[in-house]
């Protein structure tokens, strides 16, 4: 029992220098931008040694977290209520549904090209691969049942979903802005739904 007290305590701490390292580096990354920001930065803001935040992880892992975060409350602060109806036309309703993660990336594009190079580099675990990329596709799935694709529906919404992705992650590279990423997505998302299936 002492034991698992101990253990418990532990875990309850880690996660605690986790999340403080995690919020430092995101302070400093919307103040600084990614390349200007250090680990030691980091170390200092939060209170701690470089070798704990290289335990959180490294500069690309933190500006993953960072995101992951961010990504998170935008998920978390949105309304079902105020989502478009059913009855909207589809494509809009693809473009709606990533418009909040877009104004994200655009209140600072730099940064956010910065991540997309990071996700394209591969190697560290984010959530945007996770938990949210499962409700961005659900959302798109609903999108893809109401326009009446039917037993399609989860195909074409993980196309598109890659598709956003793609977007993103080539944003660094094409220059892309929010508004050109959402143009293309809705682009695929409209082609998508002209194309005819396979058992027609």
């Amino acid at each position: 029992m002492f034991n698992e007290r101990v253990q418990s305590g532990r875990a309850g701490r880690r996660d605690q220098t986790r999340e403080r390292v995690v919020e430092c580096a995101q302070r400093l990354f919307a103040e600084r931008g990614f390349a200007a920001t250090t680990v030691r930065q980091i170390a200092a803001e939060a209170g701690v040694s470089v070798g704990t935040v290289m335990g959180v992880g490294d500069k690309d892992a933190l500006l993953l977290a960072a995101f992951d975060g961010w990504i998170g409350a935008v998920h978390s602060a949105r309304d079902v209520s105020e989502r478009v109806s059913p009855d909207a036309d589809p494509v809009t309703r693809i473009g709606d549904a990533v418009a909040p993660f877009l104004a994200l990336f655009d209140a600072d594009m730099s940064l956010a090209r910065e991540y997309g190079t990071v996700l394209a580099r591969g190697g560290a675990a984010t959530e945007v691969f996770g938990e949210l990329a499962i409700a961005l596709h659900d959302d798109f799935a609903a999108v893809f049942a109401d326009a009446g694709l039917d037993e399609d529906a989860p195909r074409a919404a993980r196309a598109v979903y890659f598709a956003y992705l793609g977007l993103v992650m080539t944003s660094a590279v094409t220059g892309s802005d929010a508004a050109s990423i959402r143009d293309d997505l809705e682009s695929v998302a409209a082609v998508i739904l002209r194309s005819p299936r396979k058992d027609s």
